[in-house]
């Protein structure tokens, strides 16, 4: 197979999807130069450049929902479930379209993280589909009552209909799904060198007293920056751009850069809950310090999984939002399991995919 065509289509939630898929697919760039990559989101194209260092071709498609959110912690199920109402009475014509575009550009494998349109595409195109994630959105869904019962079953049929799924740490059992392969952490990886940050941004030495400050693409809602000020010893960043002016917050703009770039200067990472913020996080060995969140069910199981397997430290919303973050002079907490999870994600799922293929990888 000369020239293999992927498409790759990622869940219509946040910045986490795009970006620890993203990770995948500048990887298997890098293994197959011959691969024409079709990405399939809604998430920015200048996101997925800072993963994927080559050509691919941005389709930017919705047909999923995941959670329709304010920020990274506040969801409107009731904007969910018409969305979703909205994706169903057109899924028909959805597929369509996609399946058309697919013979059009000669695919030869979907990739899903983790649609559930993405297997009835990959059906009626004839072609294989292979998933990766930790949950799956009908775990999610299941426990919001009644009304997202059809939407959670239906879901799970659809899952069941993948042929390979390749599960990430931090995730729930994933059973729906007939072919389990478990794998190694994914995300992205620092590649900008730790002395040209440090001059470029100004950052004090030595590491120990930088915190970062991360929430995702969506960020938080009423962040209370005025804490940083109360400690002026320590050296904040963060990469929202709608930040105040600080002397001890450096306040990166510049969108080629991204929060895992800083993880190695930092002592710390302030989260929310997230599997990308986590994953790369635990590859480094950064202590995570992490809001909780409520009525998300994979947020249980990766701050569990955060526990077992890095330092750390869990906080309230109250703590965060409604203190002066005295969580920032307490002691962190060892991980719970003597275990170091795997970190080789990103390499097992590209170099599976260029053997499916048949190319001949770098």
């Amino acid at each position: 197979m000369s020239n293999p065509t992927i498409y790759i289509a990622i869940t219509d939630h946040g910045f986490g999807h795009a970006a620890r898929t993203a990770s995948i697919a500048g990887h298997l760039q890098q293994l197959l130069p011959s691969i024409k990559l079709i990405v399939v989101t809604t998430a920015p194209r200048w996101l997925l450049e800072c993963y994927i260092d080559g050509d691919f071709i941005y389709r930017q498609r919705s047909f999923d929902v995941g959670v329709v959110q304010a920020d990274s912690l506040k969801m409107d199920l009731d904007a969910t479930l018409v969305r979703w109402q909205n994706i169903l009475s057109k899924k028909d014509e959805i597929i369509a379209q996609e399946v058309a575009f697919c013979q059009e550009h000669g695919v030869d494998l979907v990739f899903g993280d983790a649609p559930p349109l993405t297997t009835l595409i990959a059906k009626q195109l004839g072609v294989p589909c292979w998933m990766s994630g930790n949950f799956g959105w009908d775990f999610i869904y299941q426990d919001w009552g009644d009304r997202f019962k059809s939407i959670s079953d239906w879901i799970s049929e659809c899952y069941g209909l993948c042929d390979r799924l390749f599960r990430v740490p931090l995730h729930e059992s994933m059973e729906r799904f007939p072919i389990i392969e478990d794998v190694g952490l994914t995300g992205g990886d620092p590649k900008y060198p730790l002395e040209e940050l440090r001059d470029k941004f100004n950052l004090i030495q030595p590491k120990n007293g930088t915190i970062l400050l991360t929430f995702g693409g969506l960020s938080l809602d009423a962040i209370p920056y005025q804490n940083v000020s109360q400690f002026p010893e320590l050296q904040f960043i963060t990469l929202d751009r709608t930040a105040p002016d600080l002397p001890n917050l450096i306040k990166v703009l510049d969108r080629a850069y991204r929060p895992v770039d800083f993880m190695p200067l930092c002592d710390r990472v302030v989260s929310k809950p997230g599997y990308s913020t986590y994953a790369e996080a635990l590859k480094l060995d950064i202590p995570i310090v992490s809001l909780t969140r409520a009525g998300f069910a994979e947020a249980e199981v990766i701050l569990n999984g955060m526990q077992d397997y890095g330092y750390h430290q869990v906080i309230s919303p109250d703590q965060f939002f409604n203190t002066n973050w005295d969580f920032l002079n307490q002691s962190l907490q060892p991980p719970r399991i003597n275990l170091k999870l795997a970190t080789d994600g990103n390499d097992f799922i590209a170099r599976s995919i260029v053997n499916y293929l048949g190319g001949q990888s770098v």
